[in-house]
């Protein structure tokens, strides 16, 4: 089966992060196992002020990130805003030659998002029809 790393803002939406579910859930009717680091990572974010940088964060969970996309045959960017490890993340899936797909409400996103983004959507709604049309893996 193919494999979709979710990647997407937790700084500052820790307590909104509904939109990975109707995104994994997209994938699994289309064929691809989600890998949605939110999962193992949201208890590194409940604590709150008492993980800034510098202030006992384990960064580990960057290096499983980036093992994760490694392993994924394509990466989903959510961006209603810019996030700094989402555009990350997306820069590193390109680097390695993944499909990178974009959902982008930023108005006038930067040319760094445009050129490492294979496709840019509009919104969570369009992702289902874009990977509807995708060819099937060859079994």
């Amino acid at each position: 089966m193919r494999r979709a790393f979710i990647s997407g803002p937790i700084q500052g939406l820790e307590h909104d992060q509904s939109y990975r579910e109707a995104i994994r859930e997209i994938c699994r009717r289309n064929g691809f196992e989600p890998v949605d680091p939110w999962v193992r990572e949201r208890v590194i974010y409940r604590e709150g002020d008492a993980h800034r940088a510098g202030e006992g964060w384990n960064f580990d969970f960057i290096s499983r990130d980036l093992r994760d996309i490694e392993r994924c045959d394509v990466l989903i960017a959510y961006l209603p805003r810019l996030s700094a490890g989402t555009c990350m993340e997306l820069f590193y899936a390109k680097l390695l030659g993944k499909m990178t797909i974009t959902i982008c409400g930023i108005r006038d996103p930067s040319p760094w998002i445009i050129a490492h983004s294979d496709v840019i959507l509009g919104s969570i709604d369009e992702l289902d029809g874009y990977l509807k049309r995708l060819p099937k893996p060859a079994d």
